[in-house]
């Protein structure tokens, strides 16, 4: 009876954790819809709106016909394609595009704008990834792996060493500078440079602009260039520098500090 009772107690810890994960997505998912399904009814009668105006001032226009062309605009859109002809020279897919897309398929961030069109680079993605992602993710483990001791094992030891502080103190306090560094590296320093290369954002469409790209949970729709021109090359691959830099690098310093610092205070 005894050997039993700590399983039967693991089956229902396990069992209780599936259960408040799951209320915990439907709390979510009943949160987002009560935020968001406004603000969509909103823009919904904005839209009809405009639409009903123009139809009425516009007699000869059909309704089928503006119907197709609406559709066909916004499938253009969404694949990232210029309609007005005033757009096409800074949105056309360019070498500039094609770069982007690689560096945000290879670092696993996606992307909601630059997308292959046709059948055959579809397929040279998907080996090409097959590839890239693996030799990527390897790449930047060993470069991750080489800067620990450096991030995280030096200065506790120097704090130790040098401060004369308690092994379990100055975890506590390199966790803490740590985490305010990377706070700002990683979130509000980028959200002032977005900010500034895209007048267009708010100062909160930065932020998580670069919350969802270090969360690997796409771009949210936006986009960083998609209006910036060709010749813009070496100010594209500088944002995904800092792209790839901040998300993997940065980010799994802190989680293993984080983990060494929990690992030494729970004995405690």
């Amino acid at each position: 009876v005894g050997g039993k009772r700590p399983v039967f107690i693991r089956v229902n810890a396990l069992s209780c954790l599936v259960l408040c994960y799951l209320l915990f997505v439907v709390l979510g998912g009943v949160a987002f819809t009560a935020v968001e399904k406004p603000v969509e009814r909103e823009l919904r009668a904005e839209v009809e709106e405009l639409r009903r105006s123009f139809l009425q001032e516009n007699p000869c226009v059909q309704e089928s016909g503006l119907r197709e062309l609406l559709g066909k605009a916004l499938s253009a859109h969404r694949s990232d394609v210029a309609v007005l002809k005033a757009d096409a020279e800074e949105r056309s897919y360019d070498f500039t595009s094609s770069l982007y897309f690689v560096i945000v398929t290879l670092t696993t961030m996606g992307s909601d704008s630059y997308t292959p069109k046709s059948y055959e680079a579809k397929l040279f993605c998907i080996f090409y990834c097959i590839l890239g992602i693996p030799l990527t993710l390897f790449l930047l483990t060993l470069l991750s792996n080489i800067l620990l001791p450096v991030v995280t094992h030096a200065p506790v030891h120097h704090l130790c060493t040098y401060w004369g502080m308690p092994y379990a103190r100055a975890a506590l306090v390199h966790a803490g500078l740590l985490s305010a560094l990377v706070l700002s590296l990683l979130f509000l320093l980028p959200a002032l440079l977005v900010c500034a290369a895209e007048p267009d954002w708010s100062f909160l469409d930065a932020l998580f602009f670069c919350f969802i790209v270090l969360s690997t949970v796409g771009q949210g729709g936006d986009s960083l260039g998609r209006t910036w021109a060709p010749r813009n090359l070496n100010r594209v691959i500088l944002e995904s520098e800092k792209l790839v830099q901040y998300k993997y690098v940065l980010s799994l310093d802190l989680l293993t500090a984080l983990g060494l610092l929990f690992q030494k205070l729970c004995p405690l």
